[in-house]
């Protein structure tokens, strides 16, 4: 789907039943925390996540303490393949999805996966996210060492042992590595806040960050 051309038809509210059962986006999902976490070494990590739609995962992320950088890309394809227009086709086996670089001292692992399974999308929604379809909007987190890998499928074990979600949770545990998307893509949620999209489907997000873990959010955030 061109989210770049796509009208704002039917933008009256924000309410939609979609995100983990529950009737307003503007409500994360209640999940507990998880029980292991990647040790904690000195200096900055990685994480990769897909979600769906990256122009509202990144924001997401932006807004948590401890994060230092956000970056939208593809990952899970080729090089050659690693353009909107290619990805969009949803022939290249990427999946849209977001860089973090972030300080373990300030924020785990653990707690970024957390705020991904509660609020920056639905693990439940196979190949899709609200409006968008197609294999490049899976939920897939790619691990970039065996540690994360360990955390991540034990969280999604405990998740589902819980029955913390009304249906089962699809969400991948992939390799692959992450190509950078188009300038334009980078901080679209801040550069473009009435974007019809970004009102409708990112701005709740945002709102239920803040109301489901004030203690980790930055002060700077917009």
């Amino acid at each position: 789907m061109n989210r770049l051309l796509v009208a704002g038809a039917g933008l009256g509210g924000l309410a939609f039943v979609a995100f983990g059962g529950t009737a307003n986006a503007e409500h994360a999902v209640s999940i507990p925390a998880a029980l292991r976490d990647v040790p904690r070494t000195p200096g900055l990590q990685t994480a990769v996540l897909a979600g769906g739609c990256f122009w509202g995962v990144e924001a997401v992320f932006e807004h948590v303490r401890g994060v230092k950088s956000v970056t939208s890309g593809y990952a899970g394809g080729s090089a050659e393949t690693a353009t909107y227009e290619a990805v969009s086709t949803e022939t290249t086996g990427h999946a849209e999805a977001v860089r973090i670089v972030y300080d373990p001292a300030q924020v785990t692992y653990a707690t970024l996966l957390r705020v991904y399974f509660s609020v920056a999308h639905n693990p439940t929604e196979l190949n899709r996210q609200g409006p968008d379809s197609g294999p490049s909007y899976r939920s897939a987190i790619f691990a970039q060492n065996p540690a994360q890998r360990a955390v991540a499928a034990a969280y999604i074990a405990q998740l589902q042992k819980a029955h913390a979600f009304p249906a089962p949770i699809v969400t991948r545990i992939e390799q692959g590595n992450f190509y950078q998307a188009e300038s334009y893509h980078q901080n679209f949620f801040r550069d473009n806040p009435f974007h019809p999209y970004i009102v409708r489907f990112d701005k709740p997000k945002i709102a239920a960050l803040r109301e489901a873990f004030p203690t980790i959010l930055r002060k700077t955030a917009g």
